[in-house]
């Protein structure tokens, strides 16, 4: 597996099932298998809300978070928000970033990151290549194409558990049934979860992972899908309860200047 940084691109579906079934993917194996891309240098607890490092785009331009002390990340294009603690790193909203698989293939892109322990793990592969992993990111992308919300939800989880931690389908995979869901800040759509347990540790980056995404109708009409990955099982996962606070915070966006 190598992380990508580039521009946008159509992720490949690993999962194609009715909605609200709990199953294992099934499919041929893409690549080989590392973590997720990472962030910052930070050693605090992911949810503990420390500030960090000071972030240019912190509080988003002119969106200031809803959560005292967070970071704002903001998706144009997708026209969302969302905050996350203060030890993470916001990105560019014009940065993508991903997974693709050994020949280069990209498998699952989202832009506009927030990242969590950026390059905290990296490892030499053949040629002199340096594969850099993250502990955890999110940000948004397109569902374009997706049956529904729900569908979007399910699939989009189960593509990047699959593709940020188990290409080479050594783990268990599990996807979760989509649910309802509503932000406390007004963003509706529906929410699934995917794990990978049993990951082969075929290097120091290899770890089990998990994904949680949360699809949405945006303000064009359009579907849209905002992603979560994390190591899972290790010091750096970040917590349900962390990702549940930052779930929380999700907003539509109306315009690039305001709600």
């Amino acid at each position: 597996m190598a992380v990508v940084a580039a521009a946008t691109v159509a992720a490949v579906l690993v999962l194609d099932k009715n909605d609200g079934e709990d199953d294992t993917s099934s499919g041929k194996k893409p690549a080989a298998s590392s973590p997720a891309p990472s962030s910052s240098k930070p050693s605090e607890d992911p949810a503990d809300g420390g500030r960090g490092d000071d972030n240019p785009r912190s509080g988003g331009e002119d969106i200031k978070p809803v959560i005292p002390g967070w970071k704002t990340v903001v998706s144009s294009k997708r026209h969302n928000a969302f905050d996350v603690p203060g030890n993470w790193v916001v990105e560019s909203s014009g940065l993508s970033v991903g997974f693709e698989d050994d020949k280069g293939k990209p498998l699952v892109i989202m832009s506009a990151p927030g990242i969590y322990k950026k390059d905290y793990c990296s490892v030499k592969r053949e040629g002199g290549y340096e594969n850099k992993s993250d502990a955890a990111a999110a940000g948004s992308k397109g569902a374009q194409g997706a049956k529904s919300e729900a569908s979007a939800a399910r699939i989009e989880a189960g593509n990047w558990a699959f593709a940020a931690f188990d290409q080479e389908k050594t783990g268990h995979l599990k996807v979760g049934q989509s649910k309802k869901f509503t932000s406390d800040h007004g963003l509706k759509g529906y929410t699934a979860s995917a794990t990978v347990t049993g990951v082969k540790k075929t290097d120091k980056c290899s770890t089990d992972g998990k994904a949680v995404t949360v699809s949405y109708t945006d303000t064009n009409g359009d579907f849209a899908t905002w992603v979560l990955y994390s190591v899972k099982g290790t010091k750096n996962e970040v917590p349900d309860t962390t990702i549940k606070k930052i779930m929380s915070t999700l907003r539509p966006l109306k315009s690039e200047s305001g709600f």
